[in-house]
Parts: structure tokens; sequence; C-alpha cells
């Protein structure tokens, strides 16, 4: 939501957006592994461009 990870995402998988932001919410409190992720995300995002 932020950085447009989601939507990015999203559109990649063919995925709802709400889905990845839950799962996004889920792998921080279970695992916290979410925020890494997510910045890893980004930066492929970025340089995928």
């Amino acid at each position: 939501m932020i950085l447009g990870v989601s939507e990015w995402l999203s559109d990649k998988l063919g995925w709802s957006v709400s889905f990845i932001r839950i799962a996004f919410v889920v792998s921080v409190l279970l695992f916290g592994v979410g925020i890494g992720l997510y910045l890893i995300l980004w930066l492929v995002k970025l340089l995928s461009k």
C-alpha cells in the first residue's frame, strides 16, 4: 500500500490485492519475515521497470 508492492504483485500473480495484503500482515505477525520480503519485492519492482 505504501510502496505499491501489493498491487504490483497482484497484477503479476492474478490474485486479489486484499489477499496479498492479508498475507503480508500474517507473515509479519507470525513469522516476522513480511517486512523484509516486502522490501525485497519493492526492489524487484523498481529494477523490473
